[in-house]
């Protein structure tokens, strides 16, 4: 027995405003210019509202038609045909703005019971992969994707992926400790070694079961299907079928963009036509069951472990690695840039400015920036609304301007509640060390903490920071706080004793922030 397991991936990005600054200009000269439309300001929904729509037209209401009628074919059958959807929160979010019908359809989907939703990013991001805040960041969007997927589709995801099937081992630990039972990631040569792509596996140190793609049969639908050059075309669902029945294993994981039923392939090349036939002529083999994520890694045992450290993670872009999206020093530099402001996008906390951030983690963005050649650098052309990746890197940087300016705003006008919640990475703490270099083991990741801990500091550790002007240094590069800079400057001039020193910088600091 082999189960076939079908999967597609729903997503749609939000793509950036082309004329930005000019509409930005225009709406702060009619002081007509809030928070509430910043959103509306930085993306550009005409284009957005197109996409979505040409794509409902040729690819989602018309396949998942026919996979709904395929589904009550074979229902209540000795073998029903199931698949599985993982379908990102911006587009759920989209497709309730401006096609109702398309989730209308995969509602009437999940109530026949025969279909998994897969838990994803809800912004489809690369969260996992921020410095410092990766996991909290993903925790959110996970959840928040959840109760989405609840909420609109009625249906409570067991299986995960996370977005593009980027995976490492801290990844699927992290899952498994969240509860998911499977996560779904990429057949990986150079991880599978000879190993078979068409087995349950097990992640490396805890005990999520792990499925990966059958990159080959995949992509014999998602990128040669409609390929004339192709020595096989043209693919017919007989012929596929017969592939599939001749392929040894315990389950053969398919996993495409939905979007190759209709968009990538257009309607005109048949690609229907194959999706409709095609569980029939799976079914005629006698070994052959289609099934979903949830159901196959509690029917077949674990044949081994799958080992991807952070260092050497995986997805199923590209050279399957990281590149697509954090390839080149562009890409680097713009994820790092959204990275660093996030402590402050949470200080803030305003529901705007923490949504406008989270949707320019959409990893499109940096998709767009990619600057690669051949065929995979045809793949990304094809992806990207703009000419190249400079052009993309300009606008998601002036988009980061955008939401950098709201927040300075923000803490101008109220600078005592933002600075009082605001804390940092790391990277951005105060550290507290000896007049040797030597580490005293106590660090400031907040002004509120940094009061707390100087009365456990040792006093040559705090004086030797204090008449260096590494306080001065911190205060001023990290919060802005130029007055504050002032008064310890006329601190040192005029302190008499180092408990005064204490009360008057405690004093100074619990001003700021109360």
């Amino acid at each position: 027995m082999t189960d076939i397991v079908l999967m597609f991936e729903v997503h749609q990005p939000y793509r950036l405003r082309r004329n930005l600054h000019s509409i930005l200009l225009e709406k702060a000269l009619s002081g007509r210019l809030e928070l509430k439309d910043l959103e509306d300001i930085v993306f550009d929904n005409e284009l957005n509202r197109l996409v979505i729509e040409r794509a409902a037209d040729r690819c989602y209401v018309p396949a998942t038609q026919i996979i709904l009628e395929n589904v009550k074919r074979y229902m209540n059958t000795s073998k029903e045909f199931k698949a599985s959807f993982s379908i990102s929160g911006v587009f759920i979010e989209q497709a309730e703005k401006w096609r109702s019908d398309v989730l209308d359809l995969f509602r009437k989907l999940a109530e026949t019971g025969r279909i998994e939703f897969i838990e994803q990013t809800y912004y489809h991001s690369m969260a996992a992969f921020l410095p410092y805040y990766g996991f909290e960041e993903l925790r959110e969007q996970i959840r928040e994707h959840r109760r989405i997927i609840e909420e609109t589709i009625g249906f409570k995801p067991v299986s995960i992926e996370n977005t593009e099937f980027t995976y490492n081992n801290d990844i699927a630990c992290f899952f498994d400790s969240e509860g998911y039972k499977a996560v779904l990631t990429e057949g990986a040569d150079r991880v599978l070694g000879w190993r078979s792509p068409n087995y349950v596996y097990k992640a490396y140190g805890c005990n999520i079961r792990v499925l990966t793609r059958n990159y080959r049969l995949s992509d014999d639908v998602g990128f040669r299907f409609s390929d004339r050059k192709w020595d096989q075309y043209p693919l017919t669902a007989d012929k596929y079928a017969s592939w599939l029945a001749s392929t040894p294993g315990d389950v053969i994981f398919i996993a495409v963009d939905y979007e190759t039923f209709g968009e990538h392939h257009w309607p005109e090349t048949g690609i229907h036509e194959f999706l409709r036939w095609l569980p029939g002529e799976v079914l005629k083999y006698g070994h052959l069951y289609f099934s979903t994520p949830g159901e196959v890694v509690e029917r077949h045992p674990v044949r081994d472990v799958i080992d991807v450290p952070p260092w050497s993670s995986i997805s199923w872009a590209d050279e399957r690695d990281l590149s697509a999206w954090l390839g080149n020093g562009i890409q680097r530099e713009a994820y790092n840039a959204l990275a660093a402001i996030r402590p402050f996008i949470k200080a803030v906390n305003k529901p705007e400015i923490t949504r406008l951030w989270k949707l320019l983690t959409i990893s499109d963005h940096v998709y767009y920036m990619a600057t690669k050649f051949g065929s995979i650098g045809e793949v990304h052309s094809y992806f990207s609304p703009y000419k190249n990746a400079n052009i993309a890197y300009g606008l998601f940087m002036e988009a980061l301007g955008v939401l950098v300016e709201a927040v300075r705003r923000e803490i101008e006008v109220n600078r005592k509640s933002v600075l009082g919640r605001l804390v940092l990475p790391g990277n951005k703490a105060f550290h507290f060390t000896l007049p040797t270099g030597e580490h005293t083991g106590l660090v400031a990741h907040s002004i509120r903490e940094f009061i707390e801990v100087i009365e456990k500091v040792p006093p040559e550790s705090l004086l030797y920071h204090f008449n260096k002007g590494d306080i001065d240094a911190w205060l001023l590069n990290i919060f802005g706080l130029g007055d504050a800079v002032e008064e310890l400057r006329r601190l040192r001039e005029n302190i008499v004793s180092y408990s005064e020193l204490i009360s008057t910088l405690k004093k100074l600091l619990l001003e700021i922030i109360e």
